[in-house]
């Protein structure tokens, strides 16, 4: 059994170490990511997270960060209070006790938010992993953690060409204006995504946010304006230098892609695909990169392989309906 001693984010003179903490696990785990202190204060700076209560550090005796942990909710549950559980543990120390309890942690969280609540609701913990994570796997089952979804991540060359879009009639595609449309792209995005597997309303605060943190990139923001003038379909790509440097590849990623209710059929989605490519690859990206549920409704795995995408790792989802009684 380990030895480590758990204790609360401290402060921003926590994050250098958390920093090395993620790219020491990412240096084993190859999961596509390259950690730094400004990606990190720009996550834990989001509204409605509070890092000092939802950010989680083990030390060992010497006090070197050996697993680290962040848990997230939406702001405003409706029929079901959700929870989400990211962590990593430091490859040495690994299946030593310490993800159990992570886990449990993990739970406390959640059962604490939902005793703050004006009424009861169901509460459901989410936790993720790699499909070749066999043992991250067998410990979710192990805990009562039920499989759920599967999203792939998936590329494809910008070196080949990339086909021109094209649009109905009346159609247009403009680079979205930021913080002057957000209500306007909010009310899309929702109205989009609406019929996705564990959607959560995006907010307008949320949103902002975003649109305002170094990493945004305003020309790969981009939307289609029926003859109306009304946000009918969008692609967010989305290019990050830093990362890109110290992985030596240039490549970027479709954030989101998405067409909203009465605008579909109607070959909006690829047209707005294919000119999110185009960016990327003017932008000088070599790489796209997206991901995408195995189960989407709308069969956006069909259209991304359809453009020349194929799949290069899954990522499965695990849901834990908590037990009311021991709240």
């Amino acid at each position: 059994m380990h030895n480590f001693i758990p204790r609360s984010y401290a402060g921003e003179a926590d994050l250098p170490a958390i920093v090395e903490l993620l790219n020491a696990c990412e240096s084993v785990d190859h999961e596509d990511h390259y950690y730094s202190v400004s990606d990190l204060q720009i996550s834990y700076a989001e509204p409605g997270f509070d890092p000092a209560q939802n950010v989680r550090l083990w030390e060992d005796e010497s006090g070197r960060l050996v697993a680290c942990a962040d848990f997230w909710m939406p702001p405003q549950p409706a029929e079901q209070l959700d929870g989400w559980l990211w962590f990593r543990v430091r490859p040495l120390h690994r299946w030593q006790g310490l993800e159990a309890e992570i886990l449990d942690w993990g739970e406390s969280r959640l059962s604490l938010a939902a005793r703050l609540l004006s009424k009861p609701l169901p509460c459901q913990l989410s936790v993720s992993c790699r499909s070749n994570q066999l043992e991250r796997i067998q410990l979710y089952e192990q805990y009562s953690f039920v499989y759920q979804r599967c999203f792939i991540t998936m590329s494809r060359s910008l070196v080949l060409p990339v086909a021109e879009p094209v649009l109905p009639d009346g159609f247009q595609i403009v680079q979205s204006q930021g913080l002057e449309d957000v209500t306007r792209w909010i009310e899309m995005y929702n109205q989009t995504f609406i019929d996705h597997w564990n959607f959560h309303p995006a907010t307008v605060e949320d949103h902002s946010y975003w649109l305002s943190t170094p990493k945004y990139c305003p020309q790969l923001d981009l939307v289609a304006l029926s003859p109306d003038d009304q946000f009918a379909a969008f692609c967010h790509a989305h290019i990050d230098a830093e990362q890109n440097q110290q992985r030596q590849q240039p490549e970027g990623w479709i954030n989101s892609l998405g067409t909203r209710r009465g605008f579909r059929r109607m070959g909006l989605a690829r047209a707005m695909l294919l000119a999110g490519l185009r960016v990327l690859q003017t932008a000088g990206m070599a790489t796209a990169k997206l991901a995408v549920d195995t189960e989407n409704p709308n069969s956006a795995q069909k259209l991304y392989e359809s453009v020349g995408f194929q799949q290069l790792y899954a990522s499965l989802s695990y849901t834990k309906l908590l037990d009311q009684a021991a709240r």
